[in-house]
């Protein structure tokens, strides 16, 4: 999947800001120029970032889902450390201390901290309660997926996470410990030499979702964590066609049912 900057037109982009229980937060909103088709709205996409947080590669994959015919919003989840902190590829080759700044925004994160930055996200994007939305995570981010979908069952239409993690831990409130009730289509697309977050960390949710019908697995062979990000040293070209293929056809079906 090649998301080079210059394989795709130009897109509408905007970084708002709002405000939060935390202080204030900076909202990314790409969407195709121009009105939707049907003369109405462009459908919506929330999208969680990952560990690194908003960076060169978000961007790029934000711009690709706007020219599949989709209005994005990504949160920035570590506001609370700064704005629009994000960490490529090359910062952690050359500081070792940029690896441990970026553990200390991901483990300061909160479920319900992260749900309402995303709402307010929404909100500031002018995107009504009412409006069905679709979602999509990585790494951190598939946990936020899985949540987003609980909370809000009759608005969001499906949900795509990549690379996923920590959907099993040893709390009451574990996504796995309710993962067989998933209301909504799922796409989880795992690496399986993910070294990060390993096919056996997530077994106990994986178990829980095998028999639910809505609920797609997808494992790559020889694919990493990361696999989605041309940038990346573990990118996967492979996987992340797939993935892509798999996430924006069951998108595009979703929204058309909903």
């Amino acid at each position: 999947m090649d998301m080079g900057p210059d394989d795709e037109p130009e897109v509408d982009e905007r970084i708002l800001d709002t405000t939060t229980d935390d202080g204030e937060m900076a909202v990314l909103v790409k969407q195709p120029v121009g009105p939707a088709p049907d003369g109405g709205e462009w459908p919506v996409v929330l999208m969680f970032h990952d560990g690194p947080g908003i960076r060169s590669a978000t961007h790029v994959f934000m711009r690709r889902l706007a020219n599949a015919g989709y209005r994005v919003v990504t949160p920035d989840l570590y506001h609370r450390h700064g704005r629009l902190l994000g960490v490529e590829p090359e910062m952690r080759d050359t500081d070792p201390d940029v690896g441990r700044a970026m553990r200390t925004w991901l483990t300061s994160l909160t479920d319900d901290g992260i749900q309402h930055d995303a709402d307010r996200a929404l909100v500031a994007a002018g995107v009504d309660p009412s409006t069905p939305i679709a979602t999509i995570g990585f790494c951190l981010g598939a946990r936020a997926v899985f949540r987003r979908i609980m909370s809000e069952p009759d608005r969001v239409v499906a949900g795509a996470t990549w690379h996923p993690s920590f959907l099993v831990d040893d709390g009451e409130d574990s996504p796995h410990r309710t993962a067989s009730e998933i209301p909504v289509p799922l796409y989880l697309a795992i690496g399986e030499a993910d070294e990060v977050q390993s096919i056996a960390m997530h077994r106990d949710f994986l178990d829980a979702v095998e028999p639910v019908d809505d609920v797609t697995v997808e494992t790559f062979e020889g694919a990493d964590h990361g696999f989605t990000w041309p940038d990346h040293p573990t990118y996967d070209e492979a996987a992340a066609t797939r993935a892509w293929e798999v996430t924006t056809d069951l998108f595009a079906r979703s929204f058309a049912d909903a």
